[in-house]
Order: structure tokens, then C-alpha cells, then sequence
């Protein structure tokens, strides 16, 4: 059972989710077991949140803004929480895309954070962040709800051909990636090519990199690094790299080439194999 009064609500937003989830649980007159019993989960989960052992997820936040009648004060809350477990070098990044109008983005090697499906998310902060895996995931499909508000920002992708074929989870989670990519076709903000093999050398061969437009305050360029990313808004930089980008969008496919390519790849390399014996496997 949580002491309230060894909670320290201003450690963190982890730390302040807790207290306020033990304190208007309790003044609900509700044990932690009770509480669970009304949003489908166990006491023990309810006892984890509340020691900061475990990190909550939107899903839970909204169920216990239902079952203790809160108005979304746990709902508002999750999305801090999420927020603050990523990599701090990160975190500075996160709140410029939030707060982005247009986002252009070239990809070398990986799906672009917004646009990955939660298998693949999971299969890739598996490699390096195995025992971060469930929050660092919530906090990376908690990014992509910007592409679901009434006005989401722009967003133009490049994605190197390299990124279809490179194998991350298997070949289930890749069909699925490549069927998540198509899905954005429908959304007229969205626009997603790729740069083909064909295309050779090119300007984004220096890796990867974001570009962060906005109505009021300055561009900004985001490069990630093996260690950290590196943010600037550096004039010089900015023309630069936008120069550049305008390149790679001239040299890629049309959005509409573009998703013929990933479908065809989707089938050719992730669809149904046949097993040895001649009997077909996802």
C-alpha cells in the first residue's frame, strides 16, 4: 500500500501522476484491488503506478478519468509523463515537433518515429532499450497523436529505398509497417516518397535529419547522432539542409510511384512464403 505522504508530487510528472492517482483514489473511498476491479486491470498494476514503478499509458488514464469521474485530469496528465521518459537529450525535440506546422523529414535507414507502427517501434527500442521497452514505446505513439488533432501539422517524408528492405522485427511486422505506410495516402497533410537505389549518390547520404517549420519562431534542423541528437537553428545550417531536402524530394518518386514501390516490395519480400514442405506462412 502507497504512503501519500512519502510521494513527492514534484520529483517529476511521474512522481505527481502517482500522488494524484493515490489521492483521488483514496478520497473516492476505493482500495487499489476496487479500482481495478472498475477499468479491467489488477490492484497490483494500480499498486505500481502509484510507486512509480510502472509508467501509465493513455489507454489506463482515460479509463481511471471515467471510473473516478476526474475530467481528464489523468487523460491531460499521461501525456507529461510519456513525455519525460524519453532520452533527455530528446525531450527539447519532442516539444518543437509538437508544436511544428510543417515537418520534413529524411530517412535513411528507418521509419520516421511518426509514422511507425507499435510492433516496429517495439522491435527497434528492443535492441538497445530492452528493459525501457513499454514506456519508451507509450511515449513514441503518444508523439504520433499530433498527426490526429483537427489541424495536424504538415508532414513530407523521404524515406531512403534501403528502409523498405531493411528487416525490423520480421516479416509480419514489416508487412505491417509497409500496409501502415499506405494507409497515409488518404491524408492529403501527409506525403511519403521514396528515394530509389536508382537515384545514386546523393545529397542525404550524411545521414538522416528533420526539418521544423513554424508560423512565428525560427526553423530549426534535427540531426540524430549514435549517442544524442543535435538541434540548431542556425541560418547557414537551415539553408543548407532545406536546399538539400528540396533535392531529395526532386530526385525521389512521386507520392504516387512511391507507394507502388513500397506495395510491391511489401509482397515481393513480406508476403506469404512458402514453407519447405509447400504450405504458405505469413
Amino acid at each position: 500500500m502507497v504512503n501519500i505522504r512519502a510521494l513527492d508530487p514534484s520529483a517529476s510528472p511521474l512522481d505527481y501522476y502517482a500522488y494524484e492517482l493515490c489521492r483521488l483514489r483514496e478520497a473516492a473511498g476505493l482500495k487499489q484491488a476496487q479500482l481495478g476491479d472498475i477499468i479491467y486491470c489488477s490492484g497490483s498494476l494500480i499498486g505500481m503506478i502509484e510507486n512509480t514503478k510502472r509508467v501509465p499509458t493513455r489507454d489506463f488514464s482515460e479509463r481511471v478519468d471515467a471510473a473516478l469521474g476526474t475530467d481528464g485530469h489523468f487523460s491531460r496528465l499521461v501525456g507529461l509523463v510519456l513525455r519525460s521518459q524519453l532520452p533527455h537529450w530528446f525531450q527539447a525535440y519532442a516539444e518543437m515537433e509538437a508544436r511544428a506546422e510543417y515537418i520534413s523529414t529524411f530517412q535513411c535507414q528507418l521509419v520516421y518515429g511518426l509514422l511507425q507502427t507499435e510492433s516496429y517501434a517495439r522491435a527497434l527500442i528492443g535492441v538497445d532499450r530492452p528493459d525501457q521497452i513499454d514506456e519508451l514505446v507509450a511515449a513514441r505513439m503518444e508523439r504520433q497523436l499530433i498527426l490526429e488533432r483537427e489541424q495536424p501539422p504538415a508532414l513530407w517524408v523521404v524515406l531512403g529505398e534501403s528502409v523498405l528492405h531493411q528487416e525490423v522485427g520480421g516479416h509480419e511486422v514489416m508487412r505491417n509497417q509497409l500496409t501502415h505506410l499506405l494507409g497515409f495516402a488518404n491524408r492529403p497533410w501527409v506525403q511519403i516518397q521514396v528515394l530509389p537505389f536508382s537515384a545514386g549518390a546523393h545529397t542525404g547520404m550524411q545521414g538522416s535529419f528533420n526539418l521544423l517549420r513554424f508560423d512565428k519562431d525560427p526553423d530549426l534542423i534535427y540531426e540524430e547522432g549514435y549517442a544524442q541528437g543535435y538541434m540548431t537553428a542556425n541560418p547557414s545550417v537551415i539553408r543548407e539542409r532545406s536546399v538539400g531536402y528540396a533535392r531529395l524530394q526532386a530526385e525521389a518518386l512521386s507520392p504516387e510511384r512511391s507507394a507502388a514501390l513500397i506495395a510491391r516490395v511489401m509482397e515481393e519480400r513480406y508476403g506469404k512464403q512458402p514453407e519447405p514442405g509447400g504450405r504458405a506462412v505469413a
